[in-house]
């Protein structure tokens, strides 16, 4: 390397880039993590946010809690019109695994319906804004049928199946009588699955349901005049309910889920990608009036 000082150099310097890159990678690792720092008891918070689509963040951060000793209850937020069977009824029993060690008490912000209220059925106590919208305990499918304007634009559908039932619901064509029954039993088979989880945990009868359970959404003051939710208040007012449930003394600390940033080579790969992209923008400029090839 004495011999050779330029290329003792070059390694030097990359190898101080490197340590700083780590650095400074450390730092904002550190800076993403939004747990306190205190061995206090605390309160976790989580969120489920607009359509239900996906279940794996929601129990990933449930399952996170469930680990740190220093959570003693949570709080989950619910702001959502409901969305898919299987991710509610996912979240639902995560949910029912979770409070057999820790306290779980739900938040109803704006709207928390459908599929939304099912989840919300798992927590020992629910809260409610007195405006919020919930309720609407049903099950639903939609069909389009594009049939007629098909026909005006001179399309025409086929289909080869191995089963007569193996296209119900096609947009091409009308749906018969018999696929609407099928259809039928099967969206009273969820809706039922619906009402026993409602019946078991808010201990309301089947008929008792049957009468409100019709899609019918309320505000939180109306659920809660119908045995749908336990106690009126807001966000803070959960955060409050959880703690004194849990044994947490004076105003309980609220913690929030990890947010998870990018692994090193992620990282890496980001900063590569950042700098190709400014150089071709330097390189080919497409406002330029010129032809290019460029992905952008």
């Amino acid at each position: 390397m004495r011999k050779h000082p330029v290329i003792f150099g070059i390694m030097l310097l990359i190898g101080l880039g490197f340590v700083f890159f780590l650095f400074v990678y450390g730092l904002s690792a550190v800076a993403t993590q939004r747990h306190s720092f205190t061995a206090a008891e605390k309160v976790g918070i989580v969120s489920i946010e607009g359509i239900i689509g996906d279940s794996r963040e929601a129990i990933e951060q449930l399952e996170e809690f469930d680990r740190d000793d220093t959570i003693k209850a949570v709080v989950l937020r619910i702001d959502s019109p409901g969305g898919g069977v299987a991710p509610s009824q996912e979240i639902y029993e995560a949910l029912l695994n979770f409070k057999k060690k820790k306290k779980v008490i739900v938040s109803m912000g704006a709207v928390a319906a459908s599929g939304g209220y099912l989840i919300a059925c798992a927590a020992d106590k629910i809260v409610a804004n007195p405006g919020t919208i919930t309720g609407s305990i049903s099950a639903v499918m939609y069909f389009a049928n594009a049939e007629e304007l098909l026909k005006k634009i001179g399309l025409k559908a086929s289909v080869v199946k191995s089963g007569k039932y193996k296209d119900i619901g096609s947009p091409v064509r009308d749906m018969t009588a018999e696929e609407r029954a099928l259809l039928q039993n099967l969206v009273d088979d969820i809706y039922d699955q619906f009402l026993g989880v409602i019946a078991d945990s808010r201990k309301i009868s089947r008929e008792e349901l049957k009468m409100i359970a019709d899609g019918r959404v309320f505000t939180g003051k109306q659920a809660l005049k119908l045995g749908l939710v336990d106690f009126l208040g807001n966000r803070e007012y959960a955060v409050r309910l959880a703690g004194k449930m849990s044994g947490i003394k004076g105003k309980p600390e609220v913690a929030y889920p990890k947010e998870k940033g990018p692994t090193l080579w992620e990282f890496i790969l980001q900063g590569m990608s950042s700098a190709l992209k400014a150089e071709l923008k330097k390189s080919v400029d497409p406002g330029s009036g010129g032809v290019s090839y460029l992905y952008q």
